[in-house]
């Protein structure tokens, strides 16, 4: 039995019968034959120029109150025989009904994966969130929409999706054990952190069409130009321009990279410190004390060194310790494993003067490699990270469906205080993971973002890095954490608009 089969043999199985069945048939054959025994069946043929056009000539074509969507356009899909009990059930639960996805099976070499999504609420703004392959529609939430924007070649299941969440409930129906309502048969992928800067530019632009005119539904859309404020005077104890400050547990083995980056920069005006979150026994203390005073490798011409040292892994709260002691006017990121172009801070800096409302520079970087014998290599496979997708006039708005915003940050340390300092895990489902995602956010509701669009970092891929393999439960638990951050900013944008 082919996929197609398949397809067929579980819906004309379900313990409840559809009552018509449309199929959209796009083979070049001239005939199209399908055996569907007692259900009604309605085969459409035809060019169409999208998904979109398609699946809504078969909605117009529907008789019914609900519309079962199965996206067979990939992977085989195999429906459990109560999904439409089920749904049928989800729509008597639901008085408001709009929308069911649900949890499912994934077969892969006669190996079975059970998938679990994460619940729809009005922070799941990404357009790469996975919703399935399955979707019961109530045919008038449909309409009230009028059915898929024809005009959106990529992006339309996500354009559909928050445009019911405005209006309608969007049910998800989640699996414990044996308990999701369908199966795809497919090729699963192994999860790779920078996926979202291999999609093209097209695919992203159509994406941020469509987050923008929800945003502007729902009252949450920021205005171009529109309320930023002059940053704050640095501290009057400020002794330095910057402030690099390196989170770091147990990497002895990458800090000296990292601070060798700091010291070739060409602004010397600069301080660093170094929070050890590992604890007294962090082998990390000693690489650094070899660059303090009386250490075997301290230089008096480079910029001093500081050491936080505690005994709490938590990022955030490290970033907080040495924003807490910072003598610099501004911040400047630099992960323990990662380093600064030469020009970094220079050309950084060169963007403040520039402008007396900046609250935030972020630079582009590349993507290096360390190897097992220490040699660094660039990964030319993923193109210098520059994150144009963020424009002068909407970039804001778009920070609230990507889950990156670049790198380095760097931030005015008085606005960092302002805004409430890094998120130290107190963010519902947050573990080491966008502490800094909240106040980006936030900066961005009141002070201009600007970018160094050229290369002034390099981020490294190593074996023991955070990104560097990733199981589907720490990419949903990363996901919930920054959602969350998203929900709680529309509420704040809302409010900001309602002002």
């Amino acid at each position: 039995m082919n996929g197609f089969a398949h397809i067929l043999n579980s819906i004309v199985n379900q313990y409840t019968l559809p009552e018509e069945l449309i199929v959209i048939d796009e083979r070049k054959a001239e005939k199209s034959q399908f055996e569907i025994g007692s259900v009604s069946t309605i085969v459409i043929k035809g060019n169409f120029k999208n998904q979109s056009e398609k699946v809504n000539h078969a909605i117009k074509k529907c008789t019914s109150n609900y519309v079962l969507y199965i996206d067979n356009s990939v992977d085989e899909i195999r429906l459990k025989r109560s999904y439409i009990d089920t749904a049928m059930l989800i729509v008597e639960k639901y008085p408001n009904f709009g929308m069911l996805y649900a949890d499912y099976d994934l077969l892969k070499d006669e190996t079975r994966r059970e998938i679990r999504l994460l619940k729809h609420h009005a922070g799941r703004l990404r357009d790469n969130q996975d919703f399935g392959k399955v979707f019961f529609f109530s045919k008038d939430a449909l309409k009230s929409v009028k059915l898929f924007d024809e005009s959106l070649k990529y992006r339309a299941l996500y354009d559909i999706r928050l445009k019911l969440s405005e209006k309608f409930d969007i049910v998800h129906v989640a699996n414990k054990v044996a308990g999701s309502l369908y199966e795809v048969v497919a090729e699963s992928k192994a999860h790779n952190v920078f996926d979202y800067l291999l999609v093209g530019k097209a695919v992203n632009r159509e994406a941020e069409a469509v987050l923008t005119k929800h945003l502007q539904r729902v009252g949450a859309y920021l205005e171009p130009g529109k309320g930023y404020h002059k940053r704050p005077e640095p501290s009057k104890d400020a002794q330095f321009v910057v402030s690099v400050i390196i989170p770091v547990n147990r990497r002895p083995e990458f800090i000296e990279t990292a601070l060798s980056s700091v010291f070739h920069q060409t602004v010397q005006d600069i301080e660093v410190i170094v929070v050890v979150n590992g604890g007294d026994d962090d082998p990390t203390i000693q690489e650094v004390r070899k660059y303090m005073p009386e250490g075997s490798l301290y230089d008096e011409t480079k910029p001093s060194v500081r050491l936080v040292v505690a005994d709490v892994n938590n990022i955030g709260l490290s970033l907080d310790f040495g924003v807490k002691i910072a003598q610099g006017k501004y911040y400047v990121q630099l992960d323990s494993d990662d380093m600064l172009k030469p020009d970094a801070v220079e050309k950084i800096m060169k963007v403040y003067q520039s402008d007396e409302k900046i609250g935030m520079v972020i630079g582009s970087y590349e993507v290096w490699e360390k190897r097992p014998n220490g040699e660094f290599i660039r990964m030319e496979q993923i193109p210098i990270v520059t994150h144009d997708e963020w424009t002068e006039e909407n970039g804001r708005n778009n920070l609230l469906h990507i889950n990156g915003a670049g790198a380095p940050r760097s931030i005015p340390i008085q606005i960092i205080k302002e805004m409430g300092y890094f998120g130290i895990n107190d963010e519902p489902y947050a573990q080491n993971y966008g502490e800094d995602y909240d106040l980006v956010m936030k900066i961005s509701e009141k002070y201009r973002i600007v970018r160094v669009w050229d290369p002034i970092y390099e981020v490294v891929r190593h074996s023991g890095g955070t990104d560097h393999s990733i199981d589907q439960q720490t990419i949903d638990r990363n996901d919930e954490a920054k959602d969350y951050m998203r929900l709680i900013a529309v509420g704040r944008r809302q409010k900001l608009n309602a002002k």
